[in-house]
């Protein structure tokens, strides 16, 4: 038996993730953000009776999020799906045992039996203590990924109960520092690491010279264009630490000859208002609607980031209105560009990589983009040197790296690294048998999570982009 295989025995140990807790927001950080999160933190009696009422005003405007609590029926099909409950082994930790958290509260103060018979119905009296412990707590170990919703019989989606109790929290005053931090960091600089536009300047200098050496080609890095027919967005991660994928972009933007621009004001695709609020991520996404408007963007087109899919696909509209452009994942352009015979590559020059596919959880399950990165692999790669891992680890079933719905923070480094590994087992399977040393990983928050797990779990392999394969074998005249 693999040790993938091995995971699945596990036994719960209640309680057993109660000690990783996020860090609370700053108030520095909450001054500018859209959502009006008390603070000072309200008095104990204040918290119950907000949190009470923003959950009353979810569960009447958001169906869904009543629906969810209302028809489960505890089968525990979702239990061993959970990457955190394989990690953890805290029953809390389990989509339905964190549902249930907040449930035992909808159940007390929104249902008729809850109010009549109290415990006897499963119902919980809320509390301060109740608050802390366990919902600012576990709603805090969630990364939204969805895998359990995929094994459902019912459908529910936990990553919406999830996205409702921390809106509640925020209500209540009890939010994370790392989240806000970088929500704020969007609001007044415009990514989320805070890069200014000088630095954004000087770095896409820099990489216009290292083209030049690595590759020598003369390219053009158009940054605030006042017209362009596509607006690129990017994470803010590719200006800083991964450089080689926002290359590979560049690359096959130069190599078509098209009207594009980045923006130093929208120089941000992440959307971390998916793990914070609506109100966050409607104000988020404005920035970039709001510049592609200003230079008649045709389309706007976003780098590798999973997240930022699901926000853009499934909310943009739904928050912002009618979008006056078209939106693609860069995924989908360059798999375009390559089935209409616009882009050529030379795979002999990735004749070192033999390669596995990370599927971010967000591409796999908000939107089918995991069959257009196989393309494009299969494409920059050697035949043979692209090798899939196992069936129930991939595409749809896709398992989280454990650092994304806001956790890609120190504090509860501990959690991550449980969490990453169901991710880490399916990759060293590949590694072992057939020798693979490369594990794309199209997403900012899985090339800064992936390596921290593939290190902690012994798994010998790099972490990069698909974009990244991508500039090394296009062919130039």
């Amino acid at each position: 038996m693999s040790e993938f295989d091995e995971m699945f025995k596990t036994s719960p140990k209640p309680g057993n993730a109660a000690k990783y807790v996020c860090h609370k927001a700053l108030q520095k950080d909450i001054d500018v953000l859209k959502t009006k999160v008390p603070f000072p933190e309200p008095s104990d009696e204040e918290k119950v009776g907000l949190f009470l009422r923003k959950l009353n005003e979810l569960r009447r405007s958001r169906r869904s999020v009543q629906l969810f609590l209302d028809i489960c029926v505890r089968c525990g099909a979702c239990v061993k799906q959970c990457h955190y409950y394989l990690g953890t082994e805290d029953p809390k930790n389990a989509p339905v045992g964190r549902a249930e958290i907040l449930r035992k509260i909808y159940r007390r103060y929104f249902t008729i039996g809850g109010k009549l018979f109290g415990k006897l119905a499963g119902a919980e009296d809320l509390t301060p203590e109740y608050l802390e412990k366990e919902l600012y707590t576990y709603f805090y170990q969630c990364t939204e990924c969805r895998r359990c919703s995929v094994f459902c019989p019912y459908g529910i989606d936990t990553a919406e109960i999830t996205m409702a109790a921390r809106e509640a929290l925020e209500e209540a005053g009890l939010a994370t520092k790392y989240i806000t931090e970088v929500i704020a960091k969007v609001h007044t600089i415009g990514n989320n690491l805070g890069i200014p536009k000088p630095a954004l300047e000087n770095t896409l200098e820099f990489v216009k010279d290292d083209i030049k050496d690595m590759y020598g080609v003369d390219v053009e890095i158009p940054l605030d264009k006042e017209k362009a027919d596509i607006l690129f967005v990017a994470p803010s991660a590719d200006f800083f630490t991964n450089v080689d994928t926002l290359i590979g972009y560049i690359l096959v933007l130069n190599k078509l000859g098209l009207d594009w621009t980045f923006s130093s004001y929208a120089s941000e695709i992440a959307n971390f208002g998916l793990f914070f609020s609506y109100r966050e991520m409607e104000a988020i996404a404005a920035r970039i609607i709001r510049v592609a408007r200003q230079i008649g963007a045709k389309w706007v087109i976003a780098g590798e980031c999973g997240h930022a899919w699901r926000a853009a696909r499934q909310f943009w509209e739904q928050l912002n209105g009618p979008l006056p452009f078209k939106f693609m994942n860069v995924g989908e352009f360059t798999a375009s560009m390559i089935r209409k015979g616009r882009l050529k590559f030379d795979p002999s020059k990735n004749a070192d990589v033999k390669a596995t596919l990370h599927d971010p959880c967000n591409y796999a399950r908000a939107g089918n983009l995991v069959d257009e990165y196989r393309f494009i692999l299969k494409h920059v790669l050697p035949e043979g040197n692209f090798i899939d891992m196992r069936e129930d680890a991939i595409k749809v079933k896709t398992f989280c790296c454990g650092g994304g719905g806001g956790l890609l923070t120190d504090e509860i480094m501990e959690l991550r690294m449980l969490g990453g590994k169901p991710k880490a087992m399916a990759v060293k399977e590949v590694v072992e048998k057939h020798g693979v040393n490369y594990l794309a990983a199209p997403c900012a928050i899985d090339k800064a999570q992936l390596p921290l797990v593939m290190k902690h779990w012994n798994v010998p392999v790099q972490v990069g982009g698909v974009h990244d394969l991508v500039a090394k074998a296009l062919k130039w005249e």
